[in-house]
This record gives structure tokens, C-alpha cells and sequence, in this order.
């Protein structure tokens, strides 16, 4: 199993390194904020597609999906409402894994990841890949409740946290970017916490 730890701890009387700009600590408090209502997905239904740009389009059943080898996550998440939430652990599969089965086009540059929902949003290529992105259905040793966005969601721990879209059902390969739900209607196309992109413009 690969593991990727988070960010280190702080000193005693000082702010948390750990929290980007603008942040609280949610504690132990997970909130559950999402556009959309919460779906009944049945895994024996559920599947998850990379398409687009590839060399051979790919797709997973719940069963074949946790036949891959596993990966796991240990951190922070942050949300673009403000709060984060430190030691938290998710497991799944690489998007590395799940890119190298489909194979990455010449083209492709960036990556319109979709829900069962309908809801999309878009990254960058190099922000899934390297260890950054994984496809999850475990947290904290417990599968991933539907109101978080169970029975599996995208982790993309280094962006604000609305890019990890609840409910994935697949990645496409794009030559050139295209926005997402919250993007279209002012969000930042990126995210990144530590640079507060909350906003276009930001």
C-alpha cells in the first residue's frame, strides 16, 4: 500500500503551519456541504470511466476498482468555506494507477473529472498525477458515507476541497480546459489553499 503523509505538526503558542490562509480548524466537525442532493448509488452498479484523450478508454466496476493495488492518504483537507480538517485518512487508488491502465493522450493537458450526479469540475493534468489524486471509498478505516460523497469520491487533498467531486464516476482527458459546476459560476479554476485562489481573479 502507498502512503502519502500530510503536513507536519506546529509549535507550542504558534498558529498551525498547517492551515493555508483564511482557515479554522473544524476539529473533530466534518462538514457536509454539497449542491446537490445526496444520491443512493448501488455498488453493484456503480462503475468509474476514463475517457477523452487516452490510448485506450478504460473502466471499472466496484469490484475490479478494488482489485487494483491500493493507496492511501494521510492529511489535511480544506474547504473553500473556510474550514480544515487535520489526520485524516483516505483509501483507495492512485489516479496514477487508473491513468497509466487508460494511457495518457499527447494532447491531453487537462481533465474534466464528472459524478454519477452530474456535477463536474475541472484540473489541470499535473494535478492528478504524481501522487497528488486518488479515487477513494475508505476514511478514517470506515467506508465513505453517502453525504461525503460515498461510495466513492475523487481526493485532490492539495486543492480546496470542492474539487474533490462527491459521487466520481470518471475522468476525461481534455487538449484544452474546460469549466467545471462552481467554475462557471465564479470559482477559481485551480484552487490552491495556500494561495487563497478562491475566486477568479484570485
Amino acid at each position: 500500500m502507498a502512503l502519502t503523509r500530510g503536513f507536519t505538526g506546529r509549535r507550542r503558542g504558534e498558529r498551525d503551519t498547517r492551515l493555508p490562509p483564511g482557515q479554522y480548524d473544524a476539529g473533530t466537525n466534518w462538514p457536509v456541504l454539497h449542491a446537490e442532493s445526496t444520491p443512493s448509488i448501488d455498488t453493484a452498479r456503480w462503475s468509474f470511466e476514463i475517457d477523452g484523450l487516452v490510448d485506450r478508454p478504460a473502466r471499472w466496476n466496484w469490484d475490479e476498482i478494488h482489485a487494483l493495488p491500493s493507496s492511501r492518504y494521510e492529511g489535511a483537507i480544506h474547504c473553500v468555506t473556510t474550514w480544515s480538517k487535520f489526520d485524516m485518512q483516505f483509501d483507495g487508488v492512485s489516479v496514477d494507477t487508473l491513468l497509466a491502465a487508460a494511457g495518457v493522450g499527447d494532447d491531453a493537458a487537462f481533465v474534466l473529472a464528472r459524478s454519477h450526479t452530474g456535477y463536474t469540475t475541472n484540473f489541470r493534468l499535473e494535478d492528478l498525477t504524481g501522487g497528488k489524486a486518488w479515487v477513494v471509498w475508505d476514511v478514517n478505516g470506515a467506508p465513505l458515507t453517502g453525504i461525503h460523497g460515498g461510495p466513492a469520491r475523487l481526493l485532490v487533498p492539495h486543492l480546496y476541497f470542492w474539487k474533490s467531486a462527491k459521487w466520481v464516476s470518471g475522468l476525461t482527458l481534455l487538449a484544452e480546459d474546460q469549466p467545471g459546476f462552481w467554475e462557471v459560476r465564479g470559482y477559481h479554476d485551480r484552487g490552491d489553499p495556500w494561495r487563497e485562489q478562491r475566486y477568479q481573479g484570485d
